[in-house]
């Protein structure tokens, strides 16, 4: 299915096609950085999902309508892998103040990329398209849990 874009639209789909470039090329960086094996496997993850909402935002960019249920399954797929990577415990017990640093600075960066997709949510006049997004702005949100998750396990993040 095609669709025309707004100027607006596609302004706001250039942002979020540049955050998405940008949480790719973090994450892909961050798992070369990562002292733990279970934060580089997520990392590594993390990057690979970002990459598919790249593709995604890249199709709406060009007036087309993405198939969500073939995109789930292989997120779904890959969804276990991430949610299991964070919880899993580090084998040291120990977790580096650069790993922290490396996931404090992911989770601010998922918490931005999902507000900004909220914005372009509301903007979007196809009813498929924000439907997609909004799958897109879902997942950024799993992100930021499993990366909570992860720092939790570790005793570094604790909700009081």
């Amino acid at each position: 299915m095609t669709f025309n874009l707004s100027q607006k639209e596609s302004m706001l789909l250039q942002d979020q096609q540049k955050h998405e470039e940008m949480c790719v090329q973090k994450y892909q960086n961050y798992a070369r950085q990562a002292q733990d094996p279970q934060l580089k496997q997520l990392f590594n993850s993390l990057a690979q999902h970002e990459q598919q909402h790249l593709n995604t935002v890249n199709q709406l960019l060009n007036g087309q309508i993405p198939n969500l249920q073939q995109s789930q399954q292989n997120k779904s797929q890959g969804q276990s892998q991430y949610t299991q990577a964070a919880a899993q415990n580090n084998t040291t017990g120990i977790i580096s103040q650069n790993d922290i640093g490396l996931c404090n600075d992911m989770l601010v960066t998922e918490k931005y990329v999902s507000g900004t997709y909220d914005n372009t949510i509301f903007e979007c006049t196809n009813e498929d398209a924000r439907q997609v997004l909004n799958h897109i702005q879902k997942e950024e949100q799993q992100h930021g849990e499993a990366i909570f998750n992860y720092l939790q396990s570790q005793g570094m993040y604790n909700v009081q």
